[in-house]
């Protein structure tokens, strides 16, 4: 089917890429795209939806209708120095913008870097955002055509115009002159300008999730008579959450809410389960917010396209036969998405389980889950049916209440970035718990998971950890199909999200989170009944990194009173950050007794499984853990009954020790970066480096790019990465103060012993060539050579051991001090941007996999907690009475490779190997850098949806 909305341009040159779906204010979309001779049509119907005071400020003069003249010159254009954008929905136009390139004197032009700029909105969709989403994607063109500045002439009572300037965040100039404002600003993009590009993204997504999961009305097309089927399943699954008891809150402030079916075989009369089956959408006399798609793939186009032609805000298309099937089904995917779109409206799915909303003023159960979930403080969201099931039948067995929910199948155009950004909006939500298996857009993830997590807990179970796999059907671009697992760690350390393995430890550490305060500390006190259970939750503390006291025994004969004294000293320690309780059944008393030589327990009709005391004490020590700001968890063995008991209290109970300490050690975790986030915000810094030569670091990797070596890369499979020859190498790195210990080749014993006498003995010997760099494992290095005959008996070892020294690539290096050996590097990942490592060298580390990641541009304390982060960090610091090394040189190493690779987006990785550690400075023995053409920056560029 042809999407209406995009142009069919007789330029050959018509520029696709322009083309792009926004979100507006009000949560609904809209198409941005270039105004070619076609729209003649177009453009003198939107004019003539203008009120003439709209026509007036863009005039200046009134002008009630355009003539044959002004349309073609509104149409026509070169898409360069004269350009026109369209705002487009429904095949209709909402608003134009157009720039005629200038000179200084302010006649047109074909070499000016100024432009005139105006803009024209419908009366009917001012204040939607239209102007500012225009202005940002006009901006972007100019630049892209070489102009850097814009101009414009407002009147001074167009007040909402002289706004979408200013508030834009451009760096601007203002004048008054003959009754007109004359505005100029420049188009580069300021930290300011791009704020505010990100607020207005931030408050359309959450806006446009609102509205769908608050619908008035929702309709369900592909309702059959057949109770088995999934129409009918959805049907009556929304009849139930608009007929719950607290339902009927919300007709008294508003319309009505309804319900309606839509069967398009349904003879006249037709009515299921109590609802009137109407044949279209389009024979619904009242508007409908939501429609819920459940009709074969082939009829999913003209459902659309009704729901479009109806005005519907948002689709559930629970259908399959998507992108989950091929390629095939991901073209019908795209222009699924398309078609939405360009009737404003958004899509859940398609594949989706569906969406709820627990809210008691608009509860809403679009979903195939036969109930409505208590309401509760989680939110939601998944990519898989299947695990959506899960997730909320363990909600519902824990009594855990959630806010709203969504499983967005294919995730063809809402995310769960949109959701995040719903989220941190949402009173009602305290913490988010996610399923993901694929990013859609980790740099926008990242960004808004970070701001989301300040204030709220967010904890991911991520699938496809080890094989990578793209699950089928999930639109993601190229970029981001192969994150390593570890840039996905880095990810979400630095994002603040709470990274767990299962769906049990997700509810886990969520319930914890939701339930009790934050601990201050990693201090745990671990207090009960029985020895051994304490042992064990001793041990898995000090495996999960915390730091437990030496567990409080209170023996099997503890009472509730011995519970409520004991827990009450360990909770006013102020030496203790946490309490783990730690409980079995009261073996010896009334609960547990040997009866005719067998143990009676919990099985035992006349027996309890718990002592009521127990809990008494343990919901008395959480209300005294929540007045002190510390958490109180509850470990036990064959108590069936003490976690409900428990439940009204809020206090977390775990059948497991290594389960409660699981979830400890990761809201441990949390609070800790909530603490140096807000820390850092006062203190952390990016210093200001001496020998820090950008412009010179430009020109060397300019020039590289420009050669023929580079030109033929791009070529390549994976292509366009060049890696720079060993002096271009240690040249560019020297800009910034890297300085890499020189090497002289050694292809024969006199070449070598010539290097040593101009370096200086000591010396080491060593190959460089690719298959032997980094291997002393393979005998390719020799050291402390002090002399020539020493150098000379090497080189010939050499020689002999490695097939020739030119083969080899043997070069002489001065010998560096002794210390610790390092790696550093940093790799620019397209989907996620540079990332800088550390790491210990040696192959024990690189079998453990035993580094460290931050993204860049990295703080002086982001490198701080860098080198403390591996494993191996104690050889850093004094380990067995070893000599601490000079950490601050590694730091502010680490901070300039950081600073190189943001100063210089085109370089692709950074390679410092080895760079040894000594007490007092380093050396950096071997150094490789990479380049490649400067990359795509999509989330600097003007909002727009993805399209993939």
């Amino acid at each position: 089917m042809e999407d209406p909305a995009v142009a069919n341009p007789a330029q050959p040159d018509y520029p696709q890429h322009w083309e792009a779906d926004v979100l507006l204010r009000d949560g609904g979309t809209a198409r941005i795209r270039p105004i070619t001779p076609d729209d003649a049509g177009r453009l003198v119907e939107f004019y003539e939806q203008v009120s003439d005071q709209s026509k007036y400020f863009r005039f200046f003069a009134p002008y009630p209708r355009l003539s044959d003249k002004d349309v073609r010159r509104f149409t026509h254009h070169d898409f360069v120095n004269r350009v026109g954008l369209a705002v487009v929905v429904r095949d209709h136009f909402i608003a134009t913008v157009r720039y005629d390139r200038i000179d200084a004197e302010g006649r047109p032009s074909e070499h000016g870097t100024d432009a005139e700029v105006a803009f024209l909105v419908q009366d009917a969709h001012q204040g939607r955002g239209v102007a500012s989403a225009l202005l940002e994607h006009i901006a972007a063109v100019a630049q892209e055509r070489g102009i850097r500045r814009f101009q414009a002439e407002v009147l001074p009572e167009n007040r909402k115009m002289v706004k979408v300037f200013t508030d834009a965040g451009y760096t601007q100039r203002r004048s008054f002159a003959d009754g007109v404002v004359h505005l100029e600003f420049d188009l580069e993009q300021t930290d300011r300008s791009l704020a505010v590009m990100r607020a207005r993204e931030h408050r359309a997504e959450a806006r446009s999730v609102q509205r769908l999961l608050t619908p008035r009305s929702v309709a369900v097309i592909g309702v059959s008579r057949n109770p088995q089927t999934v129409g009918r399943a959805l049907l009556r699954d929304l009849l139930g959450s608009f007929d719950t008891e607290f339902g009927s809150r919300y007709e008294p402030e508003h319309a009505p809410r309804a319900v309606y079916a839509v069967n398009r075989g349904a003879p006249p009369g037709t009515e299921l389960d109590g609802v009137p089956v109407h044949r279209s959408i389009l024979d619904i006399s009242g508007p409908v917010d939501l429609a819920v798609i459940a009709v074969p793939e082939s009829a999913v186009p003209a459902a659309v396209a009704e729901c479009g032609a109806h005005g519907v805000q948002g689709l559930v298309v629970v259908t399959a036969g998507y992108a989950e099937t091929g390629p095939e089904g991901r073209d019908r995917q795209r222009a699924l998405v398309r078609q939405a779109r360009a009737a404003g409206m958004r899509v859940i799915g398609p594949n989706a389980f569906g969406l709820i909303n627990t809210d008691p003023d608009r509860p809403l159960n679009a979903s195939l889950a036969p109930h409505l979930p208590d309401r509760g403080g989680f939110g939601i969201f998944c990519q898989s049916g299947a695990i959506g099931v899960a997730l909320l039948e363990a909600a519902h067995r824990r009594g855990l209440g959630v806010s709203s929910f969504a499983s967005v199948g294919n995730r063809s155009d809402v995310s769960g970035n949109d959701f995040l950004q719903y989220w941190a909006e949402d009173d009602a939500t305290e913490v988010v718990l996610l399923y993901l298996e694929s990013f859609g857009n980790p740099r926008k993830f990242t960004r808004i998971a970070r701001r989301l997590a300040a204030a709220k807990p967010v904890v991911v179970v991520k699938g496809a950890r080890h094989t990578g796999s793209l699950p089928p059907g999930h639109a993601v671009p190229a970029t981001a199909t192969g994150l390593r697992d570890a840039t996905v760690d880095a990810l979400f350390e630095q994002a603040g999200v709470t990274r767990v393995a299962t769906i049990t430890e997700l509810f886990d550490t969520g319930e914890l989170l939701a339930q009790q305060p934050l601990p201050p500390g990693d201090r745990v006190a671990v207090v009960g009944n029985s020895d051994s259970l304490g042992l064990l939750t001793y041990d898995a503390c000090l495996s999960a990194g915390l730091r437990p006291c030496t567990p409080v025994d209170l023996t099997t004969a503890a009472t509730g009173e011995n519970f409520r004294i004991a827990l009450d000293v360990a909770l006013s320690d102020p030496a203790v950050d946490a309490v783990i309780a730690v409980a079995i059944p009261p073996i010896g008393t009334s609960a547990h007794a040997f009866m005719g030589g067998r143990l009676a327990g919990p099985d035992d009709p006349e027996m309890g499984s718990d002592d009521p005391e127990i809990a008494t004490a343990l919901l008395e020590a959480g209300e005294r853990a929540r007045e002190l700001g510390k958490p109180l968890v509850l470990a036990y063995l064959a108590l069936t009954d003490l976690p409900t008991r428990l439940r009204p209290g809020g206090i977390p109970a775990y059948a497991a020790p290594e389960r409660a300490v699981r979830a400890l050690a990761h809201a441990v975790h949390y609070a800790q970066w909530r603490r140096r986030t807000a820390e850092a915000e006062e203190t952390a810094r990016v210093p200001e480096l001496d020998r820090i030569d950008e412009p010179g670091a430009r020109a060397l990797v300019e020039a590289a790019l420009s050669t023929r070596a580079a030109t033929a890369a791009r070529t390549q499979p994976g292509g366009a990465r060049i890696t720079l020859p060993d002096a271009e190498a240690r040249a560019l790195l020297a800009r910034y103060g890297i300085d890499v210990s020189p090497t002289l080749p050694a292809p024969d014993e006199e070449a070598a012993v010539r290097a040593a006498d101009q370096l200086g003995y000591p010396v080491a010997l060593k190959a460089t060539a690719p298959h032997l760099r980094h291997r002393p494992d393979l005998g390719s290095v020799r050291l402390d050579l002090t002399g020539e005959p020493g150098l000379r008996r090497a080189h010939r070892e050499l020689d002999a051991l490695l097939g020739g020294a030119a083969g080899a690539e043997l070069v002489v290096q001065r010998l560096a001090p002794r210390g610790v050996d390092t790696v550093i590097g940093a790799t620019v990942d397209p989907a996620v941007g540079a990332i800088l490592s550390f790491g210990l060298a040696g192959a024990p580390a690189e079998l453990l996999g035993d580094v460290a990641h931050r993204l860049v541009p990295a703080t002086d304390q982001d490198v701080a907690g860098l080198i403390r982060e591996v494993r191996a960090a104690p050889l850093l610091f004094g380990w067995r009475g070893a000599e601490a090394v000079d950490t601050d040189a590694l730091e502010e190493l680490l901070l300039r490779v950081s600073q190189l690779v943001d100063d210089v987006p085109e370089i692709a990785s950074v390679d410092l190997e080895p760079v040894v550690v000594a007490p007092h400075g380093l050396a950096i023995l071997g150094a490789r850098v990479r380049i490649a053409p400067l990359p795509v920056r999509s989330d600097l560029g003007p909002r727009a949806m993805s399209t993939l």
